[in-house]
């Protein structure tokens, strides 16, 4: 429900050049534009989690946009033909756009990355890390950082020296 004292956005605050690009060419180029865009959109989620209110978070929003822009310009710039390749490869290979029968338009995708933007591909697992982001954007009032009082407690293993003699045999000897 709204009120009157409810303001949405203009339509200024809302227009933004959009990154138009097709799912394939999107999907081809995700690994190392969410690697290039990374800061900008822990960011913006950052801001959509503590805020609260989308409204807040346009400016880092449209700094999201931009770097995707940012992106895709700088590869059409330098690795055109291959991320042409890899993009068709994937339209045309499968119905759901399978990375797997494109490896090597990949690999040559990869490599052109790596020697012309210097832009490594994440490894395996890399979005699934946790990751704590430095930022200079100001908590928000009454914001309540959460505790977790069941989280794991380290633990403290001696060193080798300290140890104990083990009780039935030697530590490094595994019987068959």
């Amino acid at each position: 429900m709204l009120t009157k004292s409810f303001e949405l956005p203009t339509e200024e605050q809302l227009t933004v050049e959009e990154v138009n690009i097709s799912t394939p060419a999107l999907r081809a180029g995700a690994f190392h534009l969410g690697k290039y865009c990374e800061t900008p959109s822990q960011e913006f989620m950052l801001c959509r989690f503590e805020e609260k209110d989308p409204r807040k978070c346009f400016e880092i929003g449209k700094e999201v946009t931009a770097c995707g822009l940012e992106f895709f310009r700088k590869v059409k710039k330098e690795c055109l033909d291959e991320f042409t390749q890899f993009a068709n490869c994937l339209d045309k290979s499968s119905v759901d756009f399978k990375f797997s029968p494109c490896r090597n338009t990949q690999a040559a995708f990869d490599k052109c990355m790596l020697e012309k933007l210097e832009m490594n591909k994440p490894g395996y697992g890399y979005y699934c890390r946790a990751k704590v982001l430095k930022t200079d954007r100001p908590r928000p009032p009454g914001y309540i950082t959460p505790e977790f009082p069941d989280a794991a407690k380290p633990i403290v293993i001696p060193p080798y020296e300290e140890l104990p003699e083990a009780k039935h045999g030697s530590r490094f000897f595994v019987y068959p």
